[in-house]
């Protein structure tokens, strides 16, 4: 049995705990237990864990201290989207504790893992029960009894294992929502394969290799026999999009024989593959969510010979440096969205920095303190429009330097936009931050997707394939009719006495449809501006803004 960690080692068993969650990334974001089909858990944490083992990889750390700090830091610009951030401050933790320690027993194990937890419980404004922190808390209170029976590392490691697989399987009688839906907490669910990735390593067993074992076997594929040779398009891009509507793969085919060469494409009634040399894969991976979400996505910079997955359900864009910009100027703006559209409008109000991201697509820490880095003012908002990104909108604050920077808590895009809307440049920041709060308090969100699965919802039977109206995040109505729902949409709005609303459609829906759905809510609100803009959402069909 194992006694003693040192800094290579550990270092391996971050690695292959990154190989292991990747595995169940998709079967963990499946867990999601809103029917929407946005659930990304499994996704940001390995996005999250995967940008460590990356430094890893490059650095060979000799030393715990080292191999900790390595991790610590890249998981940190790294955390995408609320379960990313949470599992990144339980590394930090990790990673304090062991300072300057060469080698650690079990019960420094122990220590480490408790300073994680409490590190990601000081965090979070109001700490939940039956879900990550449970998981980690209970797992890192069974690691501290255990080493006082046995400090082997190997043997503290197994038992917050056993405490974590029976605190996850707990979280269905502490979550209300878990229970009506069978399911456990994704989130734990991810910090469980992490911890058995790492005592696997310990033990010496094989890596698992690429892959989703979510997905089924006839959906893998190899395209190692691709040639590289006479670089034209600098980046090979392969991805996976379910089909979950109608349209034609053969238009996605015409579109991506224009974006580059090196064209593979296989399609069956679930997924379609692909396989494209080009020099834009952002816009390949825009253009694919109009099919369905994406199940895997791996981007190889083919000019500079180094393969790593720089995005999944999220923009894959071009290495860009650093770039810190003087004040010039007291006020910025950094927005988040996804859509052309509505990136067009944050800039037409004044955004100095557009990042392309939002739910499925939670850009990472690093992502916005480049974007606050570049915005030239003293003080910079962050609007993160979207309650998945405010977390790691917050962990770039620290991380930034010459600059104040406030993150306004925007959890819908309306939000954002009406907050610029009420910015005053030449007033202070207190009174300003204040408004715009108040104003996006007051601001009705509403947005049309469908049904991933079947499910129930706060007692409502949803089925595979049903039209969702969510209300300021909340689920409204579903319906197999979209005109239907539309219309008790609309009534809602008369209901609400909205004066201005604004409906956004998304990517897949013709202007001739968008304005039939505006009409609705003309006919329902006969007194308000209406206005339709084309915002080039994905997944959500409709986006309406109502104040």
């Amino acid at each position: 049995m194992k006694q003693v960690l040192e800094g290579a080692l550990l270092a391996r068993m971050m690695i292959h705990a990154s190989a292991s969650l990747n595995t169940q990334k998709q079967k963990i974001n499946e867990l999601n237990v809103f029917p929407v089909p946005d659930g990304d858990t499994g996704t940001n944490m390995s996005l999250t864990i995967g940008s460590a083992a990356a430094e890893l990889r490059k650095k060979n750390p000799d030393t715990v201290s080292e191999a900790a700090s390595i991790a610590a830091s890249a998981m940190l610009r790294g955390a995408r989207g609320n379960s990313g951030v949470i599992l990144s401050l339980l590394f930090r933790g990790f990673s304090k504790t062991v300072k300057d320690q060469e080698k650690i027993d079990g019960v420094l194990l122990a220590e480490a893992f408790n300073a994680g937890v409490a590190a990601a419980y000081k965090a979070v404004m109001k700490p939940a029960e039956g879900t990550v922190l449970t998981v980690s808390r209970l797992a890192a209170a069974r690691a501290t009894e255990a080493a006082g029976e046995n400090s082997a590392v190997e043997f503290v490691l197994e038992q917050s294992i056993f405490a974590a697989e029976e605190a996850l399987a707990n979280t269905i009688e502490q979550n209300p929502v878990l229970k009506k839906a069978g399911v456990v907490d994704a989130g734990g669910m991810g910090y469980l394969r992490i911890l058995q990735g790492m005592l696997d390593e310990l033990r010496g067993l094989p890596m698992p290799e690429g892959g989703d074992e979510a997905l089924p076997a006839k959906e893998q594929a190899n395209f190692g026999a691709f040639s590289t040779e006479e670089i034209t398009y600098g980046y090979c891009t392969e991805f996976i999009c379910s089909r979950d509507n109608d349209k034609d793969p053969g238009k996605l085919r015409s579109f991506l024989d224009g974006m580059g060469d090196s064209l593979v494409l296989v399609e069956d009634d679930e997924i379609i593959k692909v396989h494209v040399h080009t020099n834009h894969p952002g816009k390949v991976l825009e253009e694919a969510l109009a099919y369905g979400a994406l199940l895997t996505v791996k981007i190889e910079n083919m000019r500079e010979q180094h393969t790593e997955i720089l995005e999944a359900e999220v923009h894959a864009q071009e290495p860009e440096e650093d770039v810190i910009a003087p004040p010039e100027k007291k006020y910025g703006f950094v927005a988040v969205c996804a859509g052309e559209g509505l990136a067009k409008v944050f800039e037409e109000l004044g955004a100095d920095g557009i990042i392309r991201g939002g739910q499925t697509m939670n850009p990472s820490t690093e992502d916005i303190l480049r974007e606050i880095n570049k915005t030239p003012a003293e003080i910079v908002y962050v609007l993160p429009n979207n309650g998945n990104i405010i977390m790691a909108a917050q962990q770039a604050v620290p991380l930034v330097e010459g600059k104040r920077v406030v993150v306004l808590p925007s959890r819908t895009v309306p939000q954002g936009m009406a907050a610029m809307l009420q910015m005053d440049y030449d007033g202070e920041e207190a009174d300003n931050t204040a408004t715009m709060e108040e104003v996006m308090a007051q601001v009705t969100t509403m947005e049309v997707t469908y049904a991933a699965r079947d499910s129930e919802f706060d007692g409502t039977i949803i089925k595979e394939g049903d039209y969702l109206a969510l209300l300021n995040n909340q689920l409204f109505g579903t319906n197999e009719s979209l005109e239907s729902l539309l219309k008790q949409m609309a009534e809602e709005t008369a209901r609400r006495g909205s004066e201005f609303i604004t409906v956004f459609y998304g990517q897949g829906v013709a202007q001739e449809e968008a304005e039939a759905a505006a009409g609705k809510f003309r006919s329902a609100c006969p007194d308000a501006e209406v206005t339709v803009l084309n915002g080039g959402q994905p997944v959500y069909l409709y986006l309406v803004s109502a104040e």
